[in-house]
């Protein structure tokens, strides 16, 4: 990370895919793009209006951060903003953001290069889910539900996982997806989006650290957290969700990078 060649910041953030399934997001990429010390770093967080996402936030101004929250809807994440502001909160700003539409992007990175010249920390915590949630499988590891063998190992392989074979596979449960083929393909049938997503998002952050060895970017599972996104069936509250990303976000220089934590324990992507 020291020493690295840094592309310019509006670059930086439209190079970066988020989740390609609707679906809601177990797990959260964070990059950290320029290591300073917790307390001077700028830290963008997406899907920040509510929930996990805006007590990330909270957790991050806390220990010093300058704090950029995103959300699709204005007015809500201005919302948002002014709670943070009346719990004694100063070093938060508001920039709108929908991840899906490139123009809002590049509006944000226009933003920050104005602004800030740079970016330290992007934590990728937007998602939306789609019409059902099984809670066992929230509760639970997502790689058992993918039963064929052939593909999990495609996802777990680094050495030979590319981002156009990850493109490539995503595609594929896409169209058997629609061909009504999921299971005579070895793809899961039980909140199938949301379950190759999740694998999806893993092999991707590998994909990202191998290919940008001088950034930290690993992505962690919260747990299954209380929100309105699961109707409130989680067990644990949004202060335990964001420990982990928060976690993640103020690693020191030289952490290890493409991993898969547990809150805040590295686990294994098997």
């Amino acid at each position: 990370m020291e020493g690295a060649t840094h592309k310019p910041t509006s670059q930086r953030i439209r190079s970066f895919r988020c989740d390609p399934l609707d679906c809601n997001s177990l797990e959260c990429l964070i990059l950290i793009l320029h290591p300073h010390p917790c307390s001077g770093r700028i830290v963008l967080v997406t899907g920040a209006n509510k929930g996990i996402g805006l007590e990330t936030c909270r957790q991050l101004l806390s220990k010093g951060a300058t704090v950029i929250l995103t959300a699709r809807d204005e007015q809500r994440g201005l919302a948002a903003v002014r709670n943070l502001q009346a719990s004694g909160a100063s070093d938060v700003l508001f920039h709108q953001l929908d991840v899906t539409d490139s123009a809002s992007v590049s509006s944000l990175a226009g933003f920050i290069h104005d602004q800030f010249g740079k970016l330290d920390v992007l934590v990728n915590n937007a998602a939306v889910h789609g019409v059902g949630l099984d809670t066992q499988i929230l509760g639970s590891s997502v790689r058992e539900y993918i039963p064929d063998g052939k593909i999990k190992e495609e996802m777990r392989n680094i050495d030979v996982l590319s981002e156009d074979r990850l493109d490539e596979l995503l595609q594929s449960f896409l169209n058997d997806f629609k061909g009504g083929k999921l299971e005579e393909n070895g793809w899961p049938t039980r909140v199938s989006a949301y379950v190759v997503s999740k694998v999806a998002v893993s092999a991707y952050t590998r994909i990202l650290a191998k290919k940008y060895p001088k950034f930290c970017i690993n992505c962690v599972n919260p747990g299954f957290v209380k929100t309105d996104m699961n109707y409130n069936f989680g067990e644990l509250p949004v202060e335990v969700g964001a420990q982990g990303p928060v976690f993640l976000a103020m690693l020191p220089d030289g952490s290890p990078s493409g991993h898969f934590y547990d809150l805040e324990e590295m686990s294994s992507f098997e």
